[in-house]
């Protein structure tokens, strides 16, 4: 087209002639080159879905991949809730042991709660726990400098449950409400070292100190390494204030099953300083106690404050017993005649030749806890301390017995001695009320190496209907017995000398109560082997040669140094008697006494035969026992309906530590639980340091049910151990205890972090405090 058109016009540019005829058309010229794509047109309809191909064959599988890296671990889950139709904690975990034993206990349920160490609270799946109160926290709602807070190192605690004491005659045993009730809670000391002119404070007391600073009491550098002494005098006034007890009121949230301290409630701080008085009962004191502030004697008989408050005892009649024991860290020691390896020591008053004269005065003790303070005021005699002390809960902190009316009020147990006294606990009916008829006996446990435990008979009779002032009047006069453990194995201090091994139910050994007084006629156990088969225990103490220690001229004498008194005259040497629980309704179905021994790893101060080592001699012979790990006892009175009158007891081992970290390996038993239906459970003491893992609370299986061989046993579990709840880091597991409906357990988290790393409970220091383990069926 376009080569035939350009013809033409050049055709057509001749002269203006006529025009001509039209020229035919030129060839067609060659093809022009392609021009450029238009735009692309609008998308058609889609068209039908073609019909389905056929499967192709299967192709072989390919080689397998490599492993890819581990990605990160995530979180544990919780378990999940368990089946159970339990009520209460006490029945679920008897529930669990039950079913253990059959062999038929859910896969995959953690029972019993595995061994680890943790800085946490850690529980069974089911059961929650709560922090009801920590060291410093307010009781109240004041914020006043001197207002009542929580004190330390928390240990024994009492629950009364509201209402229970509606009938008349009730024991606050088991009655009460279940959801709201009066704790009482020991505090027992403070942890670390305090400060010095030329020191900083560390621990717990360096916590103290930053509090002090804080509320305006202290206003020096208190992490500075130089302290005027006015300031140390300050803070050993306050350390004073930091133990004692606590009274206070706790509630259940209903919708959560948390714990909480009721601060509208008025709550009341019994501390070491005189603001805090008690009466001695049966004991004569050497010398005036002295008001803190004003330097004034106080009244004949009466002391300022209570300290070194370990375990206790709950009274039938509504009271509560809290025992003073490592006092001599706080005036120094009275009994100060023996080393820690229980070798004699001359010169500190117990000497031969004389009768025996121990030094009292706090004003020698300037480097104990209390005794370095420079205010001659704060200084107490050493003989003041080392009672079991009777505690009228709720009554003001001064308000010694008889001070306003007779029956109420504070009083220390005189009459039971002067020792390093953990526990303490009395023989009761199966209502946990005293047996009708029947003098009051209360049993002791020094927990000391080498400690023994004491049992003590009023001279009258409880009866029936009889008020709270005259059942504490009964108490003053009585006789007080020390039990000796014959053929127990003075090397080992848990076996017998006739068959090498551990007392058992089946072979056990065979004790007998020794009367300690200077006019007791019972034989010496040490008699025959000092060569005067027929000497009498009043005569050996009267005696000032015997067994190579001075004459003890007085009961008031005996009792103020039990443990030297007890030596003197051979009782057998035990292996640190911690808790002690009188059990009236053991599933054995005889009352039973129960006692922790926790360990001993030193020497001992008596060789089997109960004489003396010589001090040159006891480095050499004396034997040092090898038990790490401890062990339960039980005890049996010769006539349990009638253990006043009793004057012989069975014993034998219901429980051994272990060292391990399997589910059932625990060691260094402690404070001791008896729940509702006598069950029996307990916490331990050094376990952390000893297997390692966490110290933690236990249920001990002694149900003869669950013996190897009964019907339906197949794991049999009769005396293991089943833990139920592990403490945080270093911490002591103490003061454990039910409410009326066993629904929760109070627990005392003692001195986290008081020897490696803890942030319990809040992350910002380690606190000593009060937990409660709550069952929370489905």
């Amino acid at each position: 087209m376009l080569a035939g058109g350009l013809a033409a016009i050049v055709g057509a540019c001749g002269g203006d002639g006529a025009p001509g005829a039209p020229g035919q058309d030129g060839a067609p010229g060659e093809d022009g080159a392609p021009g450029k794509d238009g735009q692309d047109g609008a998308d058609g309809e889609p068209g039908d879905d073609g019909a389905p191909g056929k499967d192709g064959a299967d192709g072989q599988d390919g080689a397998p991949g490599q492993d890819g890296q581990p990605g990160p671990k995530g979180d544990p889950g919780q378990d999940a809730p368990p089946q159970t139709s339990a009520a209460s904690l006490a029945d679920y975990v008897k529930e669990r042991v039950e079913m253990f034993a059959a062999g038929a206990l859910p896969a995959g349920e953690q029972f019993p709660l595995h061994a680890a160490a943790t800085d946490t609270i850690r529980t069974l799946a089911g059961v929650r726990s709560d922090v009801v109160v920590s060291w410093l926290d307010p009781l109240t709602f004041s914020a006043a400098p001197d207002a009542p807070r929580f004190g330390a190192n928390n240990d024994y605690i009492a629950y009364f449950g509201e209402g229970w004491d509606a009938v008349e005659g009730n024991a606050p045993q088991w009655n009460g409400s279940g959801s709201a009730g009066w704790l009482w809670v020991n505090h027992e000391y403070v942890s670390g070292k305090g400060p010095t002119p030329t020191s900083a404070p560390t621990g717990q007391h360096l916590t103290l100190a930053r509090h002090l600073k804080q509320i305006g009491v202290l206003t020096n550098d208190v992490e500075a390494s130089v302290w005027s002494q006015a300031d140390v005098d300050t803070h050993i006034r306050w350390e004073k204030k930091q133990v004692g007890g606590s009274w206070l009121r706790a509630v259940q949230d209903p919708s959560t099953g948390a714990w909480s301290v009721d601060r509208s409630a008025t709550a009341v701080r019994y501390d070491a300083t005189s603001a805090t008085r008690s009466r001695v009962v049966g004991q004569a004191l050497l010398g005036p106690g002295k008001d803190d502030a004003t330097g004034e004697a106080l009244p004949e008989g009466i002391v300022a404050g209570i300290m070194g408050d370990c375990a206790g005892g709950q009274t039938p009649w509504g009271t509560v017993i809290s025992a003073e024991e490592n006092v001599q860290d706080f005036f120094g020691d009275l009994e100060a005649s023996w080393s820690s390896d229980q070798a004699f020591l001359p010169g500190r008053g117990f000497d031969p030749g004389a009768n025996v004269s121990p030094v009292v005065e706090a004003s020698t003790s300037t480097s104990a806890a209390f005794g370095r303070i420079s205010d001659e005021r704060g200084r107490q005699p050493r003989d003041h301390y080392g009672y079991l002390v009777e505690i009228d809960p709720g009554q003001p902190a001064g308000e010694f017995e008889g001070a306003t009316t007779a029956g109420t009020g504070h009083m220390k147990l005189g009459f039971m001695g002067r020792a390093r006294w953990e526990a303490a606990t009395f023989a009761v009916d199966g209502d946990w009320k005293l047996l009708p008829d029947q003098p009051i006996v209360v049993y002791g446990s020094d927990d000391r190496r080498g400690g023994r435990i004491y049992k003590y008979v009023t001279a009258g009779k409880y009866t029936a209907g009889m008020t709270r002032a005259q059942v504490r009047a009964l108490l003053g006069t009585g006789k007080l017995y020390a039990a000796h453990f014959a053929g127990l194995d003075n090397a080992t201090g848990n076996t017998l000398v006739a068959t090498g091994a551990a007392p058992t139910e089946a072979a056990p050994g065979e004790g007998r109560w020794i009367e300690l007084s200077v006019s007791s006629a019972a034989v010496a156990p040490n008699a025959a082997a000092l060569g005067a088969a027929t000497m009498t225990v009043g005569e050996a103490l009267r005696d000032v040669r015997w067994n190579g220690i001075g004459g003890f001229a007085s009961d008031d004498d005996v009792r103020r140094a039990l443990f030297t008194a007890s030596n003197k005259v051979g009782i057998m040497e035990l292996n640190r008697p911690e808790d002690i629980e009188w059990n009236p309704r053991d599933p054995s179905g005889t009352p039973r006494i129960y006692v922790t021994f926790t360990n001993h790893t030193r020497k001992v101060a008596l060789d089997q035969s109960g004489v003396l080592f010589a001090p040159q001699d006891h480095a050499t012979l004396s034997p040092r026992r090898d038990d790490a790990v401890g062990s339960i006892f039980a005890l049996e009175e010769a006539d349990p309906a009638a253990p006043g009158a009793s004057a012989t007891f069975r014993y034998f081992e219901v429980w051994h530590g272990a060292q391990g970290k399997g589910d059932f390996d625990a060691a260094c038993p402690d404070n001791l639980l008896l729940d509702r239906d006598g069950g029996v459970w307990f916490g331990t003491d050094g376990n952390f340091g000893t297997n390692p893992h966490a110290d933690a609370f236990y249920y001990l299986d002694l149900d003869p049910a669950h013996r190897e061989g009964e019907p339906g046993v197949v794991a049999p579990s009769f005396g293991k151990a089943f833990r139920v709840a592990a403490m945080p880091s270093d911490a002591e597991a103490t003061g454990p205890q039910f409410t009326p409906d066993m629904a929760t357990i109070f627990m005392a988290v003692q001195h986290p972090g008081e020897d490696v790393y803890s942030r319990w409970p809040g992350g910002e220091g380690a606190l000593s405090s009060v937990i409660a383990i709550t069952f929370l069926p489905e």
